[in-house]
């Protein structure tokens, strides 16, 4: 709670400006614009809040699983991971006839993906330094691992609702699942958070990368109900689907990832 409280003092100048600065007021819908700006410098001030954290407690970043020796293979795995799911995931619904691809310029897909690659690398980054970096091994000292998971995966996916509260709602189950498997990619990579921290990325990355390019659209052929209501994979049977799905290959290949 103090960690939490320390980020929302520390954040709220920035907020504040950022608002004014944006025009935005707390009874409007936030744009995609608006809303990327306030995630900027709450992002950016995380890190330090954590450095002073870590400066009153004497841990380190290491202890959170991130450090200058993490492989950078397991967060290359992670990425490739998250796109792979990705593309079985939209594959299978265009199979079905639930999505339709838009003719697309390849020069901008292209430009796209380069964009939008450092900014999914970022957020997923910060996420999971916070999420299952700090918060989880604080719980870790006080609870089992499962409880300790399912605890920091519900502040996860709760703490999403100061954005979008109608949106978020419905895909509360899905952000919790989704944290949950994070949780279980950083124990099978030995406590590191490369492999969570590609994973997160590599689905932000190819989520932002469609969002941005506007090539899907839903037929509506299938309930919103299993595709994901607004277009939102998370809030959809299939998005759940997808998760556990990749839940379990995780656990299968857990051999793999330590040779890593």
């Amino acid at each position: 709670m103090a960690f939490f409280v320390a980020w929302a003092v520390c954040w709220s100048p920035a907020a504040v400006t950022c608002a004014l600065a944006l025009d935005w007021r707390p009874s409007r819908a936030l744009t995609a614009e608006q809303k990327l700006s306030l995630l900027a410098s709450l992002y950016l001030i995380a890190p330090l809040v954590l450095w002073g954290v870590n400066w009153l407690t004497g841990a380190s970043f290491s202890d959170y699983g991130l450090s200058w020796n993490s492989s950078i293979l397991t967060v290359g795995a992670g990425i490739g991971g998250g796109v792979i799911g990705m593309i079985v995931l939209f594959g299978c619904q265009t199979a079905l006839g639930w999505i339709t691809w838009q003719p697309v310029i390849w020069q901008r897909l292209g430009l796209v993906l380069l964009t939008t690659l450092p900014l999914a690398l970022w957020i997923g980054g910060t996420e999971e330094l916070v999420f299952r970096g700090f918060i989880l091994t604080q719980l870790q000292q006080d609870y089992q691992i499962w409880l300790a998971a399912a605890i920091s995966s519900l502040i996860f996916a709760l703490l999403h609702l100061v954005w979008e509260q109608r949106e978020t709602l419905p895909q509360l189950p899905g952000l919790w699942l989704l944290a949950m498997v994070l949780v279980l990619a950083r124990y099978i990579d030995s406590g590191s958070l490369g492999l969570a921290w590609g994973l997160h990325a590599g689905w932000i990355w190819a989520i932002a990368s469609l969002d941005s390019a506007k090539i899907i659209s839903y037929t509506g052929k299938a309930s919103e109900w299993i595709t994901g209501k607004a277009g939102k994979p998370l809030a959809g049977i299939v998005g759940i689907l997808c998760l556990l799905a990749t839940g379990a290959i995780l656990w299968l290949s857990s051999p793999l990832v330590h040779s890593l």
